[in-house]
């Protein structure tokens, strides 16, 4: 099955480049590695707010971490030109906006993860990771993930 298929499939349209809210750029591009820029949640075009642990549950974070994992391959898409040309997810880096005491970020970032691997497949999506929880996000929002690719 091809990505565009397995897009298809799980009803998933990639967004267009989304213009960065600071002094940034989306993505570089290092030889055939592109570095793709932190990406907040966002439902409804607005940030996904919430403090997991306090505000929000696990299982709707991992949701807002799968929603930024889209956001993320529509960056990953316009950095590589087409998904078929990404030989690989190197790296995600998941920040958790939770409380001290919350300690399910994983579960979290595995809305992400688990994404990546269906849309790419195990042998491209599946990658390195690291998940951290943090005091606080850009505007409030409850997930913001980058990561690192490897492309043709």
């Amino acid at each position: 099955m091809s990505i565009a298929e397995r897009l298809q499939a799980l009803a998933i349209t990639l967004p267009p480049l989304a213009t960065p809210a600071a002094a940034y750029v989306p993505f570089v591009r290092s030889g055939n590695l592109v570095f793709v820029s932190g990406h907040i949640a966002k439902r409804d075009g607005k940030p996904w707010v919430g403090q997991l642990g306090l505000t929000t549950g696990t299982d709707e974070g991992r949701e807002a971490a799968r929603a930024v994992a889209i956001d993320l391959l529509g960056t990953l898409q316009a950095a590589a030109g087409d998904l078929a040309r990404v030989r690989r997810i190197v790296k995600v880096l998941s920040l958790v906006n939770s409380t001290p005491s919350y300690t399910e970020q994983h579960l979290v970032t595995n809305g992400c993860s688990e994404l990546l691997v269906a849309v790419l497949g195990p042998e491209v999506g599946a990658h390195a990771r690291s998940a951290f929880g943090v005091a606080q996000l850009p505007m409030g929002a409850c997930v913001e993930i980058e990561l690192t690719a490897e492309v043709a």
